[in-house]
C-alpha cells in the first residue's frame, strides 16, 4: 500500500530513540498518522513544525498499518506564526481543532483547501482573525454541523438578523426573538459578510462558533472539551480588541 500527496502537519512526537509519529492533514487522505524514521535528526526536525506544509508518501504493507512516511518540506509557516504572538496562537488553535475533529483517514478535500489558504495569510495579521472566523463557520459546515443563516426561523424574512438559535444553528430576526431573546446567540454583521469586522464582532461571532463546536459537535465526538489552543486564541484576540 503506498500513496503520494501534500499534506499539513498537525503535530509531531518522538517515537522510540530517532523516528517520529505525524500527524497529518492531506488533500486527498484527510487526517492521517505514520512514522517517520530519522524524524528526530537535525536534518527534518526542524522543519516538522505544527502548521508546516509537506509532500508526503506513505506506505505500509497492509492498509490498516499506521505505516511509514517519506517527507519532503514545501515550505515552513513557523516563521510568519513566531513573530506575532496572536498569529502563533490562531495556528494553534487550527491545527488543534482539525486535529480534535477529523476523523481518521477521511478525505475533506473542500476543508483542506480553506484551511491551505486560511494558513498562507498567517503573515497577514489585519486580516488573519476574520479568516479563521470564516474558517469556523467552515469547519462547522463540514462537520455537520452549520449555521443556517439565510433567513428568519421564526417570520422567513431575512431583515434584520441578529440571533442565532442556540439549538437549531438558525438565524433570528429582531422581531422574531420576542420574548426568547435573552436566550440567543449574536449574529454581528461580521457572520453575514456586512461591516468593517472590527475585533469586537469577530470575537462575538467565534462565541457562537464556539457554542456549536461545545455543544453539538464535541458530544458528537465522545463529549471530549474543546482544545485548550481555542481558548488561548480568543483570549490573545480579546486582549488586542481592548
Amino acid at each position: 500500500m503506498d500513496w503520494r500527496d501534500t499534506g499539513i502537519l498537525l503535530s509531531a512526537r518522538r517515537h522510540g530513540e530517532t523516528s517520529a509519529i505525524l500527524e497529518v492533514f492531506t488533500a486527498e487522505h484527510g487526517r492521517h498518522m505514520g512514522v517517520l524514521r530519522g524524524g528526530t535528526s537535525r536534518k527534518i526536525a526542524p522543519s516538522l513544525q505544527p502548521g508546516a506544509q509537506l509532500d508526503l508518501t506513505w506506505r505500509a504493507r497492509l492498509e490498516d498499518h499506521m505505516g511509514a512516511w517519506t517527507v519532503e518540506p514545501q515550505r515552513s509557516r513557523a516563521a510568519s506564526a513566531m513573530s506575532d504572538r496572536l498569529s502563533l496562537a490562531g495556528l494553534n488553535s487550527v491545527v488543534a481543532l482539525l486535529s480534535f475533529c477529523l476523523p481518521e483517514r477521511e478525505a475533506h478535500p473542500a476543508l483542506y483547501a480553506r484551511t491551505e489558504s486560511l494558513l498562507d495569510l498567517l503573515a497577514e495579521r489585519e486580516l488573519w482573525p476574520l479568516a479563521y472566523m470564516r474558517w469556523e463557520m467552515a469547519l462547522l459546515d463540514e462537520m455537520g454541523f452549520g449555521l443556517d443563516l439565510s433567513a428568519c426561523a421564526v417570520t422567513g424574512t431575512n431583515e434584520p438578523l441578529d440571533y442565532v438559535s442556540p439549538r437549531t444553528g438558525r438565524a433570528v430576526s429582531a422581531f422574531g426573538a420576542g420574548d426568547w431573546v435573552a436566550r440567543l446567540l449574536p449574529l454581528p454583521p461580521v457572520m453575514l459578510g456586512r461591516g468593517t469586522a472590527p475585533d469586537g464582532e469577530i470575537l462575538d461571532a467565534l462565541r457562537t462558533t464556539g457554542h456549536f463546536l461545545e455543544n453539538r459537535l464535541a458530544p458528537a465526538l465522545g463529549d471530549r472539551p474543546l482544545p485548550a489552543a481555542r481558548g488561548l486564541f480568543l483570549d490573545r484576540l480579546a486582549r488586542q480588541s481592548s
